[in-house]
């Protein structure tokens, strides 16, 4: 059968993924050509502040995109496709079906013979979710469908292993220095690079420091310690609506913890973990569940504090040193 001549895929393509490589596939397959229609910066910013750029979304197609594609961009929801003579097809998703039915019905108003409709299944992720960009700025999967943490994962224990100490001294993030004795210096510091995300607290001092500013953490972890030592004047926790509890030894990664983590991301109140053990590790366990966008942020001893923003780059870091844990049968 002859490939149509030139066919129409629109979307918003942030994060670009797996479903969106099954999707231009499929036009490349029916068509010589293929027109991208990216959702400009003013449409997206109405879905999500977390959004990426219109420049980014298309640089992402072009890096994969052969010469037959090319990429434009959408000011509207119909784009060009009720007016353009020159097109004969269109790609959509189950999703987006009524839309193209919709706009075929404006061409033959306007005197154009309707565009075939080519609609391509969703692509799976291994949960048997849709690989969604939704799915992936929320964090639960990455571009290819796989899961941060997948169900067994979250069931098991995972010691820390000594080879790993000297790597996870280090800053996981941006260091805002500051005097020990007054982190509100530090904190001041990193609370002015925040992103528009949600905001995690982990350990006493951070905490803490951050309810003296007037600042109560969307969620927050405290253990009652700092430097190993236990705190005389512990965290006053009655700014939080939502106080869980969670066993977690030190050196270790629970189910008891992870399932608390997890517990408070789904909430909608200002949520405080009581770590029975310690919760020096928690940071690998909220990266890897987090949403893209949340500021995750600690002390780090006699230098100041640590701010990293859940992207990637913090899940996959996540995902490769838990890897390095011994797993507890």
């Amino acid at each position: 059968m002859a490939k149509l001549e030139r066919c129409l895929v629109g979307g918003t393509f942030d994060r670009f993924h797996a479903g969106h490589i099954a999707l231009l596939t499929t036009a490349l397959e029916v068509a010589e050509l293929v027109e991208v229609w990216i959702t400009n910066d003013a449409m997206s910013e109405g879905k999500s502040p977390f959004i990426q750029s219109f420049e980014n979304r298309r640089e992402a197609i072009l890096v994969w995109a052969d010469e037959r594609i090319t990429t434009h961009e959408l000011q509207d929801a119909d784009g060009p496709a009720p007016f353009r003579k020159d097109c004969d097809s269109i790609v959509c998703t189950p999703e987006t079906l009524g839309n193209c039915q919709s706009i075929n019905e404006k061409r033959l108003v306007n005197g154009l013979l309707p565009l075939e409709i080519i609609e391509t299944p969703y692509s799976m992720d291994e949960s048997g979710g849709i690989i969604s960009s939704t799915r992936i700025r929320a964090g639960l999967i990455n571009r290819e469908g796989k899961l941060w943490l997948n169900d067994d994962e979250r069931t098991q224990t995972y010691q820390f292993q000594p080879q790993l100490d000297s790597e996870l001294k280090e800053p996981s993030g941006e260091l805002f220095l500051g005097p020990e004795d007054i982190p509100e210096v530090a904190m001041s510091a990193a609370m002015e690079n925040i992103a528009p995300g949600s905001l995690i607290a982990v350990g006493d001092v951070s905490v803490a420091t951050l309810l003296d500013m007037g600042v109560v953490p969307d969620i927050a972890l405290v253990d009652g310690m700092t430097k190993r030592t236990e705190l005389t004047d512990k965290v006053d926790l009655s700014p939080f609506n939502l106080l869980l509890s969670a066993i977690n030894p030190a050196g270790q990664i629970t189910p008891s913890l992870i399932d608390s983590i997890d517990t408070a991301l789904h909430s909608d109140q200002t949520t405080c973990i009581e770590v029975d053990g310690e919760e020096d590790l928690a940071p690998i366990i909220i990266h890897l569940l987090a949403p893209l966008g949340t500021n995750v942020i600690y002390g780090q001893p006699g230098k100041g504090v640590v701010l990293r923003i859940t992207e990637f780059d913090a899940k996959e870091h996540c995902r490769r040193i838990l890897a390095r844990f011994e797993v507890i049968i």
